[in-house]
């Protein structure tokens, strides 16, 4: 960063802000993130982050962002240190549930036979699709973004006028943080709790079709298993609670035993940014030109990059800045 200051401030420090982040920084943008915390801190680093399978059906603009997700982190699977694996497992539901929407269109989704599905399951695909170990590679992401001269402080914004006055591009990826500091009333948290056990020997990830406010999930790493989950709306409460993460544990534990004598490593908890709609578009603030790129509720993984390039590509489109307006790179991903 030169003494010049930033030619754009990236607002939020998520899997989110980060991706734009790179993305502008590596079409040779001088990006500043400020954020409330460090990205270690944020709802993204609780999350699960299965990738896929597809939510929209195509032609809708939120399917180009998953697509375009799904292809980044297949290729970033091969990266070493990205925290990112190819992993199979089981996508399942009770009786009276529906067929998760467009699975059809998702590569890879091949249906269950019904002695692989648990007691009390009615259907069930076997799927293959990236899994990310979220701290490693939130880890990755701030290390790419400082190799590409970008740099994260701890800089709550006070206003989006306050950081217009500071640089000429901004984007806005606070999560449920827009809440306040748009103000968006249309963005509300959805509160989801994690517990992380010691991985007694998983391979394969195992999910449930999510249904009202808990359901069963675990999704296996190396040495750790994540286990989920939970929606609890409108509840702002970032503890742990000890009765959930019970629950959790015991749900996961009547589809998969091991789980149940597993040792808890940590808990999490992080607040999903819901909203009727992601909002991804332009704002003129002041002289800035401001991208809101938030609200993606609990598909922001799935959705980082896809959104991340087209926020950026809306910032640099007709900036004035430098020798002549950057182009944002085809794919974010490095080779190796």
């Amino acid at each position: 960063m030169t003494q010049a200051g930033p030619d754009a401030i990236v607002l939020g420090a998520g899997v989110i802000g980060l991706s734009t982040a790179i993305c502008l920084a590596e079409a040779g943008l001088r990006v500043l993130v400020r954020t409330e915390a460090l990205p270690a801190r944020t709802t993204s680093a609780a999350a699960a982050a299965l990738v896929g399978p597809l939510s929209f059906p195509p032609g809708h603009a939120a399917s180009d962002w998953e697509r375009v997700t799904l292809v980044e982190f297949t290729a970033l699977a091969e990266v070493p240190h990205t925290g990112v694996r190819i992993r199979s497992g089981l996508l399942a539901a009770r009786p009276g549930l529906p067929p998760p929407p467009n699975s059809e269109f998702t590569a890879g989704l091949e249906p269950a036979d019904p002695d692989e599905l648990p007691a009390g399951f009615e259907y069930g695909f076997r799927a293959t699709l990236p899994l990310v170990d979220m701290p490693v590679y939130l880890a990755y992401l701030t290390d790419r973004l400082a190799r590409a001269g970008g740099r994260v402080d701890v800089a709550p914004a006070e206003s989006l006028a306050e950081v217009a006055r500071d640089a000429p591009l901004i984007a806005n990826c606070t999560g449920v943080g827009a809440h306040a500091l748009v103000p968006d009333p249309e963005v509300h948290p959805v509160r989801g709790q994690h517990v992380v056990v010691e991985n007694p020997g998983l391979e394969t990830f195992f999910l449930e079709a999510p249904i009202g406010s808990a359901w069963a999930g675990y999704f296996p790493h190396d040495d750790h298993v994540v286990l989920g989950g939970t929606a609890s709306v409108d509840d702002w409460n970032l503890a742990a609670d000890p009765a959930i993460a019970r629950e959790i544990q015991n749900r996961c534990g009547e589809i998969e035993p091991r789980l149940l004598g597993a040792r808890v490593l940590a808990h999490r908890v992080g607040l999903r940014p819901a909203r009727p709609t992601v909002r991804l578009e332009v704002e003129e603030i002041g002289a800035a030109r401001c991208a809101h790129n938030y609200g993606h509720g609990g598909v922001g993984v799935s959705m980082s990059w896809g959104c991340a390039r087209e926020a950026a590509a809306l910032l640099v489109t007709g900036w004035s800045g430098g020798a002549g307006p950057p182009t944002v790179h085809p794919s974010p991903v490095e080779p190796g």
